[in-house]
């Protein structure tokens, strides 16, 4: 991947009671003066990369990050079949950024982040458009049912050997994913383990064209249990979702500039819903990255950060002509190529 901003530490962090027993990690990054930006991690349940501040201009943001309910250094952890996942739903998730965002002062902030982290951000944005300033999201979903069937069956004609690994792992069941949610919270942690380890194996397969090695199953233990437990109770209930809402919805978007960043040969999350999504959002540019899938490539990277960039207001120093921020919008359905 190509470069990216220097690693910096956080200047403030903690763990915010959300409620229902569950404390949440965060922490800022970057100017304590800059504008306000928050990365929504992916997953879900994946918890926030390291790094993941990286994207953007240290001098000019002021960067929150977060691990969601159930995952990274948040409390309680899934990974332990003890954690009660019925208070982490899509609804808890966006009251607690919204708990975030009063925590810590801020009124307004951009909204940046991929895979279930846009559904997520579109999820809250919906909710609270008065609180966003500006999106970006890479790998566009949304999270309906068509969706998750893609994933987790459709995608099967492409990897026929692995997707009957998989639906093996469910003991054949027609609900692939309500059965790997089952087997997750088995009290057996051998069954549990078996069942982390099915389920990222097809995860494996699914972005194994791209690259990338094993980015599911090569993570620690509690981290890779935390994400298939949490993913599959997400996606066994739809995400809390009605089927298309997030779309329906988009209108609500209006007068928020988006860059939508989708690669072209995303099996697991295809182009079209990135598309659809355009066309119901007028404010939104799509760029369409055509060598790139599910992970991304250094493209991929660097129309993300050129966007952050775009948005963050004038260089330090700057002292005249027009923010970077005021973005024309490419209107609806606009593709903008790699």
């Amino acid at each position: 991947m190509g470069p990216m901003y220097p690693e910096t530490e956080p200047h403030d962090h903690g763990m915010l009671d959300v409620g229902d027993g569950n404390l949440i990690h965060w922490e800022v990054h970057g100017n304590p003066a800059g504008k306000p930006a928050l990365v929504v991690h992916g997953g879900p349940g994946s918890g926030c990369r390291p790094g993941a501040a990286r994207v953007f201009d240290p001098t000019r943001y002021r960067i929150v990050l977060f691990d969601q309910r159930g995952c990274g250094r948040s409390t309680p952890h899934a990974s332990d079949p003890a954690a009660d996942l019925s208070v982490n739903t899509t609804g808890h998730l966006i009251a607690d950024m919204e708990r975030l965002r009063e925590h810590l002062g801020i009124d307004r902030w951009l909204l940046y982040g991929g895979s279930w982290g846009s559904t997520l951000i579109l999820a809250y944005a919906e909710r609270h458009p008065g609180r966003v300033s500006q999106i970006v999201i890479s790998a566009v979903t949304t999270t309906r049912r068509s969706e998750i069937a893609r994933l987790y069956e459709g995608v099967g004609r492409f990897f026929p050997e692995a997707w009957e690994r998989f639906r093996a792992g469910a003991g054949g069941a027609d609900d692939l994913v309500g059965a790997y949610a089952r087997l997750t919270g088995h009290p057996d942690p051998a069954v549990r383990e078996r069942a982390t380890n099915d389920w990222c194996a097809w995860e494996d397969a699914v972005v194994s064209l791209e690259g990338g090695g094993a980015p599911y199953g090569g993570r620690p233990d509690a981290a890779r249990l935390a994400f298939v437990r949490i993913c599959a109770h997400y996606f066994a209930h739809g995400a809390w979702l009605d089927e298309g809402a997030l779309l329906r919805d988009a209108h609500r978007l209006a007068g928020i500039p988006g860059v939508l960043i989708h690669g072209r040969l995303d099996l697991g999350s295809p182009l079209r819903t990135a598309w659809e999504l355009s066309r119901a959002w007028p404010d939104a540019e799509l760029m369409v990255v055509d060598e790139a899938g599910h992970l991304g490539t250094e493209v991929t990277r660097a129309r993300v950060m050129a966007a952050l960039d775009r948005f963050a207001g004038p260089e330090p120093g700057a002292s005249h002509g027009p923010p970077s921020s005021a973005v024309r919008p490419a209107g609806h359905g606009a593709i903008i190529g790699p």
